[in-house]
């Protein structure tokens, strides 16, 4: 039986009647669409596994033990978030969860503490972070969830106890604890991954690494969109028996139930949607086009949200410009949070191609599309890097009509088969873990992450000062 693969490209090689077998049909005998469509991170860590029993044997060495080193972890901040991490890491091998923090300790932490207990993991919960810095000697690592404002002091003061930390993004909510966040790193020796995971994405990788580096599949890139919409969220609310006493909301930088519940609507907390949504797709542009941007316009405010309620702006405009190695190239961002339309995507325009890109799972998730003046694709079809091409409908000519010249011949559309069947944080988590055992390299250490706070967070400043703002050369780097 054709697969659903098979089946949006026409079913297989075979020419129909009355029409003689072209490129196309035998690029589709020989694409091998289905060897990259198992890509995930469990299958490339049983590869290099078995790689390394068979080294082993070459050498005339003991293979190496199945088992993992066990990590002791714990997990700062227990929100949505939170558990949204926690869902990954409890897929993962070779962790041991030791403790939970969060505030809300009759709601958050107690529930994660029940469900890490339900996994047969003893862990004890707090409330003050630094006393489970000071009690949990034997932790190696703390997986940080909580408000941005938050980062710079938690993660300094996790790896000053000896500890690696994984920081969700943004790194900071500003330059100065971002910078003070990298200086911490380089100062201990731990690791700090920032969670930027499209970093570790089994489909951008593939894309970054051998469509964009080797292939050079979009030639020159020019001109790049990208967008995050979504619909309007509610207040979060809260159960009132389960509200935090005032006098503790305020110890950790809330002035209320309301704002601690809500926090990301809030100037000092959080960014805004460009710090929220944005963050993960202006980290692509920098990483795709192998450059920090060298300027900025950007226009926002709040066009639909009561200004009594929120106080960063939910409609963000922003236009980048970048020096390339290899040229000028000018991005365009939008997130606004009214209407959640055609959702979130990035797009890449080169002079030879287009890629399409998504981490969501969904039908858009990843193509690219041949211009047809470009040379042909045939080798990273046979590579199995790319689909065969998508046969197009051609209707039958009408001698009665009149061509219009202006119209562009339909490009062939190309899918990515690259499909993550894990939960979409799980490689980025894997890397980390992995790089603490020695295995791996952190796919988005401090520096990286750095860059990336200073390209987005400049948006927010562009908005007020209403003007195209520079990026100094110096600027991205400590």
């Amino acid at each position: 039986m054709a697969s659903e693969d098979d089946k949006d490209q026409g079913g297989g090689p075979e020419a129909a009647p009355g029409r003689k077998i072209d490129r196309r049909d035998v690029l589709l005998g020989l694409s091998t669409v289905p060897a990259l469509g198992l890509f995930g991170a469990a299958w490339q860590k049983q590869q290099q596994y078995d790689e390394a029993v068979k080294e082993a044997a070459e050498e005339e060495k003991p293979p190496p033990p199945a088992d993992l080193q066990e990590i002791n972890v714990a997990l700062l901040g227990a929100g949505a978030q939170g558990q949204v991490l926690l869902d990954s890491m409890l897929r993962i091998p070779g962790l041991r969860f030791r403790a939970v923090c969060d505030i809300w300790e009759e709601y958050n932490q107690k529930r994660v503490v029940r469900i890490l207990k339900k996994y047969k993991h003893e862990v004890t919960g707090y409330v003050d972070y630094r006393e489970m810095l000071d009690k949990e000697k034997g932790l190696d690592a703390v997986v940080i969830a909580t408000p941005d404002f938050w980062h710079a002091p938690h993660t300094i003061d996790c790896l000053e106890a000896g500890k690696h930390v994984y920081c969700e993004k943004e790194m900071s909510n500003t330059l100065e604890g971002a910078r003070n966040m990298v200086e911490a790193a380089r100062r201990t020796g731990k690791l700090l991954q920032i969670g930027h995971q499209r970093r570790s994405h089994p489909r951008y990788l593939h894309t970054y690494e051998n469509l964009l580096r080797e292939a050079r599949i979009l030639g020159q890139i020019v001109t790049v969109n990208a967008q995050w919409n979504r619909s309007p969220a509610p207040d979060l609310g809260w159960p009132e028996r389960y509200t935090i006493p005032d006098d503790l909301l305020k110890q950790y930088g809330f002035d209320s139930m309301a704002q601690f519940r809500n926090w990301r609507w809030y100037k000092g907390l959080g960014g805004g949607p460009i710090v929220d949504l944005g963050s993960h797709q202006i980290d692509i542009f920098g990483w795709f086009l192998g450059a920090n941007p060298s300027h900025v316009m950007a226009s926002g405010g709040l066009d639909y949200h009561d200004p009594a309620t929120h106080e960063w702006y939910d409609t963000v405009m922003a236009i980048y410009e970048f020096d390339t190695p290899v040229g000028r190239a000018r991005a365009y961002y939008q997130t606004q949070t009214s209407n959640g339309s055609q959702g979130y995507f990035e797009n890449f325009m080169g002079d030879q191609g287009t890629l399409v890109i998504s981490e969501s799972e969904a039908a858009n998730s990843g193509f690219v599309y041949r211009d047809p003046n470009a040379p042909a694709w045939d080798e990273w079809v046979q590579r199995g890097w790319i689909s065969a091409p998508k046969l197009q409908e051609v209707k039958p000519k009408d001698e009665e009509a009149v061509l219009d010249v202006r119209e562009s011949v339909s490009p062939d559309e190309h899918r990515i088969p690259v499909v993550l069947r894990d939960p979409y944080h799980q490689p980025h988590l894997e890397n980390f873990f992995n790089t603490i055992r020695g295995d791996a390299t952190l796919n988005c250490p401090a520096e990286v992450g750095y860059e990336t706070a200073v390209a987005v967070l400049k948006v927010n400043e562009a908005i007020e000062a209403k003007e195209r703002l520079t990026f100094e050369p110096d600027a991205f780097e400590i």
